[in-house]
């Protein structure tokens, strides 16, 4: 608790088809969501979002296709992810998109992209692959993947920005049974990243293929089938990693992981881990340092508030209101609740949703990917959603409902409540898709963050952020000297024109998928920011007045920020 403290000084100072479910209307406000600390927040801007995809014209070839009888199976529908990273380290965002074959696409900051699949040593894998994760664990300065799969798995380490290579046995790293979403964090503060692999279920040729949904055969509810559950594997240094899952206490997980995401929520020192379990009791496993122990249930997070485990898939944390902790959205089934966990301290939190009036357009949604953003740099964390059935036939057995859905974006009213801004956003944004994997990054380092999503059985939507007259804004790459070089599971303290916020600094979350590390801060009609960095130790650095709409880089120990204007 005593780097919660830390924070809020800074502050002061300056699931699938659910067979035999019943529909339930969301319930009651049971909490008030409007902050408590000192931050109003910048005034909202009063232009609408605009978001178009340019997908074809920035050069990304790559579709998705199921190749399969229908109706299609659970494993066919799980989809796949993606991520923006930066592999030759050359400050310009590259993607890369996950399927049974591998695609790397380099980009020049300005828009354009480039597949250097086969150059970079990427072309000659394939497999059932299905996530990714992103982070530099040997600390060269260049960022290195994990991409999960069905019964396979691979690290692949980046060769100083000129190609991969796979160095999944020598690391000590088995194939999983069904790996989904992953992340790397630092889980014990040696300065080096850990790697976590969620699995889903038990499922083979001769597990039940499809199931009964009245008189519809369809992909069967995620309770026909027994538990796979993660592993955590502690980096041991030199390219080696061991299975510490037990030792950890990380084996008391419930298993079905489709959502993976870490922070430091509580302020305690070490980054703990959330679980989004598919129709299964979710897990918070809070981190001791040595040792996790699960905290779902006394939390408020492992179920919904009826009591009954959702259908939990993506996850992302971000503090929506400016008070200075961590919050939590998870994303769901249809008929579900959308949860958003206000964080209320001392391990506790709250579904506010429903006072947010999250549910209103989100209620009959299937949600996947999904991430907190300021898309308008008001200075308030927005949602985006990617969204999809999991049924391909949906429609033949409930017709209120399809398998292509929207993607949703929710404008964040100061905290207090979330507006649906969907359909002002452009028709690209709202083009009916199966979405699942979904990351963020300012491709074109406009200072305006852009979404790319995967649709399952399409291609990918490269959503550019044309958003008029957006807030003011600050791009902030962080490098770690003494604590892991990405500078993972560090909060971000602005103070600017009198209002503050943190932010943290993760490429992890949402669904399979792995987000630009950069740590983005919308500012409103602030000039300038005061910018204090707490790393994953617990030590600070600080800089004052820092000028807006640049990129800078923030070097532990260093005490001047190093920053490069927009294009």
């Amino acid at each position: 608790m005593r780097r919660l403290a830390m924070i809020i000084s800074v502050f002061c100072l300056g699931a699938w088809v659910c067979i035999g479910c019943d529909d339930e209307p969301p319930p009651p406000a049971g909490h008030d969501p409007s902050p408590s600390a000192p931050n109003s927040g910048t005034p909202a801007t009063t232009s609408g979002p605009r978001f178009v995809d340019v997908a074809e014209a920035a050069g990304l070839r790559y579709t998705w296709e199921i190749k399969a009888k229908r109706p299609l199976n659970i494993l066919q529908t799980i989809g796949n992810g993606c991520a923006f990273l930066d592999y030759d380290n050359d400050g310009k965002l590259d993607i890369l998109l996950v399927g049974p074959k591998l695609a790397l696409y380099k980009g020049d900051g300005r828009g354009n992209f480039t597949d250097v699949t086969k150059e970079m040593g990427l072309a000659g894998f394939s497999g059932d692959f299905r996530g990714c994760a992103v982070g530099d664990y040997d600390n060269d300065g260049y960022d290195d993947i994990y991409i999960s799969g069905y019964r396979t798995g691979l690290l692949l380490h980046n060769e100083g920005g000129k190609r991969f290579r796979d160095v999944t046995k020598q690391a000590g790293i088995a194939p999983q049974p069904w790996g989904t979403s992953c992340a790397f964090a630092d889980i014990d503060g040696d300065g080096k990243l850990d790697l976590y692999i969620g699995n889903y279920i038990q499922f083979g040729p001769q597990a039940p293929q499809t199931c009964e949904q009245g008189d519809v055969r369809t992909a069967c509810n995620p309770q026909a089938y027994d538990a796979e559950k993660g592993v955590l594997y502690r980096n041991l240094g030199g390219g080696r990693f061991q299975n510490v899952t037990t030792a950890w206490g990380a084996d008391k997980a419930t298993g079905k992981t489709l959502g993976v995401a870490f922070a430091d929520f509580n302020g305690a020192g070490h980054p703990s881990l959330l679980l989004a379990n598919d129709q299964a009791p979710g897990n918070l496993l809070l981190n001791s340092g040595k040792h996790f122990e699960d905290i779902g249930s006394s939390s408020g997070l492992s179920n919904m508030d009826n009591g009954r485990a959702r259908a939990g898939m993506g996850v992302d944390w971000g503090d929506y209101d400016n008070d200075g902790k961590l919050d939590l959205v998870i994303a769901n089934f249809a008929r579900e609740i959308k949860p958003l966990y206000h964080n209320d301290g001392n391990n506790q939190f709250t579904d506010t949703s429903t006072a947010l009036k999250l549910n209103e357009s989100l209620f009959l949604s299937v949600g996947f990917g999904v991430k907190w953003l300021d898309y308008d740099n008001d200075g308030w964390l927005d949602l985006i959603l990617a969204n999809g059935h999991t049924s391909d036939n949906v429609f033949d057995f409930d017709g209120t409902v399809s398998y292509r859905e929207k993607t949703h974006l929710l404008h964040n009213e100061q905290g207090k409540r979330f507006t649906d801004v969907s359909a002002q956003a452009g028709p690209d944004l709202t083009k009916p898709l199966v979405g699942r994997g979904l990351a963020i990054g300012d491709f074109d380092n406009d200072g305006r963050v852009d979404v790319l999503i995967v649709d399952s059985e399409g291609t990918p939507l490269l959503l550019h952020n044309q958003t008029p007259d957006p807030g003011h804004w600050l791009s902030l790459k962080l490098v770690g000297t003494r604590c892991n070089r990405d500078g993972i599971g560090a909060l971000v303290l602005a103070t600017a024109g009198g209002h503050g916020q943190v932010r943290l600094c993760h490429t992890d979350g949402s669904y399979l998928s792995a987000s630009d590390r950069r740590v983005h801060l919308g500012l409103g009609s602030a000039t300038s920011a005061d910018i204090t960095v707490q790393w994953p130790d617990g030590h600070k650095d600080s800089y004052k007045g820092v000028p807006v709409d640049q990129h800078v880089t923030l070097r532990e120990g260093d005490a001047q920020a190093h920053g490069e204007k927009a294009p």
